[in-house]
């Protein structure tokens, strides 16, 4: 673990972040954590999909062909 100092944090949200810390029964510290993961998970790309993970998806009935017919209009 790592002890920070943050800087230019708006007092209201500093404020409002702390209720809700509280509120959830978290430290200020899990919180900060809590947060800090889920801003950069939502900015990760999808960079280590791998093909033999993908799964195939069933398109319905008389689907079966649908992949031969895209490349025939394709392709030609």
């Amino acid at each position: 673990m790592t002890d920070v100092t943050f800087r230019n944090v708006e007092d209201e949200v500093l404020r409002e972040f702390k209720a809700e810390a509280v509120r959830e029964g978290k430290t200020l510290g899990e919180a900060l954590a809590e947060a800090l993961l889920n801003w950069l998970q939502s900015r990760q790309v999808k960079k280590s999909v791998r093909f033999s993970s993908l799964k195939p998806i069933d398109f319905g009935k008389n689907s079966e062909k649908s992949s031969s017919e895209i490349d025939d209009v394709v392709y030609g």
